[in-house]
């Protein structure tokens, strides 16, 4: 059985440009020998009822296509296929105008432009049309040099490059910054001082303020084609609670909202750009808890009466397993008097690798909800929060299930698999089974967990380890090096799967390392000298070579792949955790030699005290595990 070898044959002119950066992305696929497989691309005429038809041949296929996007997306399906797939002819059609992805560019790494070049042509091939860079401070603002300082920001001469690349693709590049909240990386600098609020807030109902808003809105959108522009306005907790308050008194945080984005409408408009928000901030006000998914919530009439209908409002949801819960909050967006945008989420934030399982079971609930009630707008987003240790390519496997689902009204498993093979050059079941990284044997209802145990087990103290509470019941040291292994077989199978090397290195490291505290513990608390120093001698140093190895492999792997800011936060916790567990070594070897009577950390018995979120085991971020100190 082999991959069929495709011969580019006629196609419309639309289509060349794009059709030649696929190619070269993916040299070994494409072919222009007899005996390869031909494909000819012709448009479908104005109001066929399908998106894609396909015919294929023995020797030829024949792709008719509606938009760009489907013209793509047809091609990854038959890059999917081999030599024993059956001839015959389907049809699809997608259920969306906008099938979109947001990708974090703003919490720690920034993509280099090959590699954002690489996800296009990825996208493409999945039949997504549109790419959302999520930039809080990260792009050129001009006479601004505090935007992206010392962080890798975007300049407007390669976002005009992505914007060529995308276009060419079928894809629309929407612009996607924060004109209110979560701007605390520029606010944190001096320069910028008279525009705070609090300190990840805006100054609102200031004219320097608005000044400065039409500065970045006015910059990030030169470089793109697209009149769309995404302004957030999310989480903005504690609005007019600082500056606001001492300049203008009290006032009800509905009216700030309101009247703030009021005027960055209007500097939208001037601009001839259509704006959309997140809808948080509305839900979020009327609970008496600050819940977005409260359904107490209410939002006043004199509210929604002032809320401009040419803004549209994108109700984010990446959290709920109901396709009921999505239906009825979507439903209470349209009370607001617009048609909303469903942002869903592939779970790349806080992990080493996607949480596939829970991914899976949430875009499930929200595409089925989006498609009964008539969504015509959806995205899937990749955040990447807590310094984004994630490999961004681990979320693959989630854009292609959000992008089946859009395109059949079932999602059928070989199909998923053969397409992701099609669209990355890459087996679907392997970059899953990464995920059992965090999806460990004895987890209640994996697919309703976000645990980010491996996380928690890699960056906890040796000596003060705050996840081991929450492990009783649980025997994991086999399990991940059994994982380490498959992963780096599966790794060796081809240039695509080599990506595989990093969970294999992180699943040794954290084999090595999640039993060693209660090792420790039981051979200290039984004055077991044998014991301890075979710890010191063995264990200890295998944990330390595993974390080296992890360390050079998570290193290459953001410098081919991320610009080189912000891989300095994450190396400082390779660095701790290497020179943490060099000091427990010294602190062991003290005490077998008689030079210290006590080693104090390993007498507390350790209670549990972390969070859950969904069944099972815990979720944390590398401050909370790392000590059990706050530092101020």
């Amino acid at each position: 059985m082999r991959a069929l070898k495709i011969r580019l044959g006629q196609s419309p002119r639309e289509l060349r440009a794009g059709l030649a950066k696929i190619e070269a992305e993916f040299p070994h696929r494409f072919g222009n020998a007899r005996r390869d497989h031909g494909i000819v691309f012709e448009k479908l005429p104005q109001g066929a009822g399908s998106s894609l038809r396909v015919e294929r041949t023995t020797a030829q296929t024949r792709i008719r296509y509606n938009r760009p996007a489907d013209a793509f997306r047809a091609l990854g399906r038959v890059l999917g296929q081999t030599d024993r797939t059956p001839t015959g002819a389907f049809e699809e059609t997608c259920a969306f105008t906008m099938l979109g992805v947001m990708l974090d560019a703003s919490r720690n790494a920034v993509p280099t432009e090959r590699t954002l070049e690489s996800f296009l042509c990825r996208f493409a091939l999945m039949g997504i049309n549109t790419l959302m860079l999520y930039t809080e401070d990260t792009y050129e603002v001009p006479g601004e040099p505090f935007f992206g300082y010392l962080r890798g920001g975007y300049t407007r001469a390669e976002l005009k490059r992505l914007d060529d690349f995308a276009y060419r693709l079928g894809i629309e590049m929407v612009p996607c910054i924060q004109t209110l909240g979560h701007m605390g990386q520029v606010l944190q600098w001096p320069a910028y001082a008279r525009y705070v609020d609090t300190p990840a807030i805006l100054l609102a109902n200031e004219a320097k303020t608005y000044a400065l808003i039409e500065k970045m809105i006015r910059a990030v959108s030169a470089p793109f084609r697209s009149r769309r522009i995404h302004i957030g306005m999310d989480e903005a907790h504690g609005l007019g609670t600082g500056n606001f308050k001492r300049r203008h008194g009290e006032r009800d945080p509905f009216d700030i909202f309101n009247e703030h984005l009021a005027r960055v409408r209007a500097i939208c408009r001037r601009l001839r750009l259509q704006p959309m928000i997140w809808s948080d901030m509305y839900f979020r006000l009327g609970s008496k808890r600050n819940d977005y998914y409260d359904k107490e919530s209410v939002i006043p009439p004199r509210v929604i009466a002032k809320i401009p209908r040419d803004v549209q409002l994108v109700y984010w949801d990446y959290y709920h397993h109901d396709a009921g819960f999505y239906r009825e909050w979507i439903r209470r967006h349209r009370r607001l008097g617009s048609e909303p945008i469903l942002a869903t989420g592939v779970w790349t934030w806080d992990h080493f690798w996607a949480a596939l399982p829970h991914t899976f079971s949430a875009l499930d609930a929200c595409m089925r909800a989006c498609k009964a009630e008539g969504v015509r707008e959806v995205f899937a987003t990749m955040w990447g929060d807590d310094g984004v240790e994630c490999d961004f390519h681990s979320g693959l496997p989630g854009l292609q299930y959000f992008a089946e689902h859009a395109y059949q009204s079932n999602v059928d498993r070989d199909r998923l698999r053969s397409n992701f093979c099609g669209s990355c050059d890459a087996r679907f079941d392997d970059w899953c089974t990464a995920s059992q990284l965090d999806s460990v044997p004895g987890l209640a209802r994996p697919e309703r967990s976000a645990t980010n145990i491996s996380k928690l087990i890699l960056w906890q103290d040796p000596f003060l380890a705050l996840a081991d509470p929450h492990l009783d019941g649980f025997s994991l040291r086999g399990h991940y090096r059994e994982l380490a292994r498959s992963l780096d077989a599966a790794a060796k199978s081809s240039l695509a799967q080599r990506r595989l090397r990093f969970p294999a290195a992180l699943a040794r490291a954290v084999g090595h390392k999640c039993e060693l505290r209660r090792q420790l513990a039981r051979a200290y608390a039984g004055n077991d000298a044998h014991a301890l120093q075979r710890i010191v001698n063995r264990d200890l140093r295998a944990v330390s070579r595993a974390v080296n190895d992890l360390w050079q492999i998570h290193r290459r792997m953001w410098l081919a792949t991320y610009k080189p800011f912000g891989w300095e936060v994450l190396e400082r916790r390779y660095g701790g955790l290497l020179a943490r567990l060099d000091s427990v070594s010294s602190r062991l070897r003290d005490y077998l030699a008689g030079k210290i009577d006590s080693i104090p950390e390993l007498e507390v018995n350790l209670r549990p005290t972390l969070r859950t979120v969904g069944p099972g085991l815990p979720y944390a971020r590398y401050a909370r595990v790392a000590t059990p100190s706050l530092l101020k």
